[in-house]
């Protein structure tokens, strides 16, 4: 087995160059977070960006690399739990949309090889840090979350 080549411009062009997953959450309280977060990124990068925010006066440009795909949640489109007539809460439409795309798209069980970064506010980052360790059994120390909400601490 040989080496990894070094990360560099020209082994991102290479068929066989491994790929990072990546899964990024955020909500309005953290887009100059999430900005200097996908500024840090290959440019070979790949993943899914979800960002929850109030109303679509807030959806805008965010620059990530090309094989990343960002997904805008506009709460004032979307309803709270089925049947209670209610609005959206923060944190659930983010919750609900990143556990869905969990489900679907991480394939293995460790979750290898796919970055975790939960940028948004606690309700949804909890839900979705437990899902993650509860149900698809990704390891705590591998998902970042911001270090005031302690969540890795909890496990």
């Amino acid at each position: 087995m040989t080496a990894p080549a070094a990360h560099d411009p020209s082994a991102c062009r290479t068929p066989k160059h491994a790929r990072v997953q990546h899964l990024i959450t955020a909500d309005e309280h953290a887009l100059a977070e999430l900005e200097t977060l996908v500024a840090t990124l290959p440019l070979c990068s790949t993943g899914r960006v979800f960002i929850e925010v109030p109303d679509a006066t807030w959806i805008g440009e965010i620059a990530v690399p090309p094989r990343m795909i960002v997904t805008w949640l506009d709460r004032s489109r979307r309803t709270g739990a089925p049947g209670s007539g209610r609005a959206c809460a923060p944190g659930a439409a983010l919750s609900r949309a990143v556990i869905a795309w969990a489900d679907e798209m991480l394939c293995d069980e460790t979750g290898e090889g796919t970055r975790v970064h939960l940028l948004g506010g606690y309700l949804g980052t909890a839900d979705i840090f437990d899902h993650l360790t509860g149900v698809r059994a990704l390891d705590a120390a591998t998902i970042h979350t911001p270090e005031r909400f302690h969540l890795a601490d909890a496990r």
